[in-house]
């Protein structure tokens, strides 16, 4: 394992995070949830803007929770730390006998952590074992899933989770290149990506091998999956005038939380009623128009926070 126990961070758009959660989180008895606890950064701010808040942090990388734990020691009285992935909130809540929480953050995607520890393979860039497990408690590898999935599978994960529009000729050329000799590497698989790919499609778009391993990383790791099923269950922990704020850092991600939060954020009665049928209305309300981005400030000075975009809802209504 690299040193990362003295990895430091900015948290992405920190200050419009704490200005969204704020008035929800001023309560005597308020709960605040960072679903993607990382490196605390996010956690740390809540718990020192928000003196009289207990927080529930969850991460499924035990190494991030370690260092997390650590960092969050001087509030160790207001915090509680679970090793979990953010779709198993609603246990984590039960077991905690938790019935509803004020505010919930969610920072997905890769940690700035898991991307700078070469051993846990995630770049492209530098060559480490093919292992991209965000826990590396679980069993399924990157290793694994370019070893041991048809052509046909390997196409579907490339296509669908990387938008990969020569999926086909990459998974082909996998299952060509792995009967000569099983991948284990990220710079060998980067390579034979790469050179599967057209030259003139090389020219543009960053490093030919960022689509296929941002989909290799969201396969192994289950992440849409999970988020599918984390937000509407974070949207229903949450107490009325509760509040949730989301950063997502690609655009299945930034889809699957938008579709979510705008279904609940819409009446259920028929249209074309004069009046809003009584336990119909609305269950949420929008606190960002659009998806807002980072500053250019923040831009410069945190170059890693520009694919983010933040949405934001506050709860109005429990649903009968």
């Amino acid at each position: 394992m690299s040193a990362v126990h003295n990895f430091t961070h900015e948290p992405v758009l920190l200050k419009r995070c704490l200005a969204l959660l704020a008035p929800a989180l001023e309560a005597d008895d308020a709960v605040a949830v960072d679903a993607t606890l990382g490196l605390g950064g996010h956690s740390e701010a809540i718990l020192q803007s928000f003196p009289q808040v207990h927080l529930v942090g969850l991460d499924r990388d035990p190494v991030a929770l370690e260092i997390s734990r650590k960092r969050l020691a001087p509030f160790a009285e207001r915090t509680t730390l679970v090793h979990a992935v953010y779709d198993q909130l609603p246990q984590v809540l039960a077991d905690l006998g938790i019935a509803h929480v004020h505010g919930i953050l969610f920072d997905l995607g890769v940690s700035s952590m898991q991307l700078d520890d070469v051993d846990r393979g995630f770049a492209y860039s530098q060559d480490a074992p093919l292992d991209m497990r965000m826990d590396n408690t679980q069993s399924l590898t990157a290793e694994e899933v370019v070893n041991t999935y048809s052509a046909g599978d390997l196409a579907k994960v490339l296509r669908d989770y990387g938008d990969e529009r020569f999926a086909k000729r990459i998974a082909d050329r996998i299952v060509t290149e792995r009967d000569r000799e099983p991948f284990t590497s990220t710079a060998r698989l980067a390579e034979v990506v790469r050179s599967s790919i057209p030259a003139a499609a090389r020219r543009t778009g960053g490093h030919p091998a960022k689509r296929s391993f941002q989909a290799l990383r969201i396969e192994v790791n289950g992440e849409l999956a999970a988020l599918e099923a984390a937000i509407p269950a974070a949207i229903d922990a949450l107490a009325v005038n509760g509040r949730i704020v989301v950063m997502s850092y690609q655009s299945l991600e930034d889809h699957i939380v938008k579709s979510a939060l705008v279904e609940r954020a819409k009446s259920t009665s028929p249209r074309g009623l004069p009046v809003e049928l009584p336990g119909h209305g609305p269950e949420l309300t929008m606190l960002t128009r659009k998806a807002e981005v980072a500053s250019d400030e923040e831009l410069a000075r945190n170059p890693r926070s520009a694919p983010a975009r933040l949405r934001a809802a506050q709860r109005i209504r429990v649903a009968a």
